[in-house]
């Protein structure tokens, strides 16, 4: 981070919310922060399309433009602007946009000051580009070295979140079908019922860590669907301020023709 101060928009269309938001930013030891205030999505929009920010925090459930569809027009002028959502509205309702739109983190709205300091942490991750973004483009790399760069991009359209104790909470259709389920089948199992158990003991002792850390992982995994056999999947995961797990995925094409049943 610069010594300049960080100019943050806060967006709220409950004006004391926002404030308060504003607040808990200036007066914080470790970040040196410039606020400002906007209570409609259109005017924080054009301010975006007008002024320098280091960073939004937008809620969600606002009239006119919900804070995806303000990051996404944000976007086509600011594509790199590190934009959080920090919203009541649960993850699991929303993340299949958080992914396409390329929302940088998540944090739940939550009573008392741990709420807030989870966003001051969030702010300082997403400025510094620790955690990435849910993005729906990144690449996949090679299995359990999530330090290679991506071989390519990938769609990843396949969207679900993960509960703190381990259990799916959301699964997108797309996500459910690409294992060959319903994904009301998968709502309450938990997360290792996809994958070969030598895969899960390689997510549960490389991956999960690294993501509860904030950073975000891209890479190449074996998924185990319900017929039995398995596939080569590019997935993404990362991690919402509450401990949720946030996946998206797809199928691997050109490893996954050397993938067979029972593997």
């Amino acid at each position: 981070m610069t010594d300049a101060p960080l100019r943050v928009l806060c967006v709220d269309d409950e004006p004391g919310l926002a404030e308060l938001v504003a607040a808990y930013l200036e007066r914080d030891d470790e970040i040196d922060c410039e606020t400002a205030v906007e209570t409609d999505p259109a005017t924080a929009l054009d301010r975006i399309e007008r002024e320098p920010f280091d960073c939004v925090i937008s809620d969600y459930d606002m009239p006119g433009r919900t804070g995806v569809e303000l990051l996404s027009e944000a976007r086509e002028s600011h594509p790199d602007l590190p934009f959080l959502l920090f919203s009541a509205t649960e993850p699991d309702a929303i993340a299949a946009e958080m992914v396409r739109a390329g929302v940088s983190d998540y944090v739940t709205k939550r009573g008392g000051a741990d709420g807030y300091t989870a966003l001051l942490r969030r702010v300082e991750h997403a400025v510094e580009g620790v955690g990435g973004r849910f993005e729906s483009d990144s690449g996949p790399e090679s299995a359990g070295d999530p330090s290679r760069e991506p071989a390519g991009e990938v769609a990843l359209d396949g969207v679900c979140t993960v509960a703190p104790d381990g259990t799916f909470e959301f699964v997108g259709e797309e996500y459910g079908e690409l294992y060959g389920y319903d994904p009301d089948e998968l709502v309450g199992e938990r997360w290792q019922r996809l994958h070969p158990t030598e895969e899960v003991e390689h997510i549960r002792t490389h991956i999960i860590p690294a993501v509860m850390e904030g950073e975000r992982w891209t890479g190449t995994s074996t998924g185990l669907r319900a017929d039995g056999s398995t596939f080569a999947e590019s997935k993404m995961v990362t991690t919402t301020s509450d401990d949720r797990l946030v996946i998206s995925v797809s199928e691997f094409e050109e490893v996954a023709a050397g993938a067979h049943a029972g593997d």
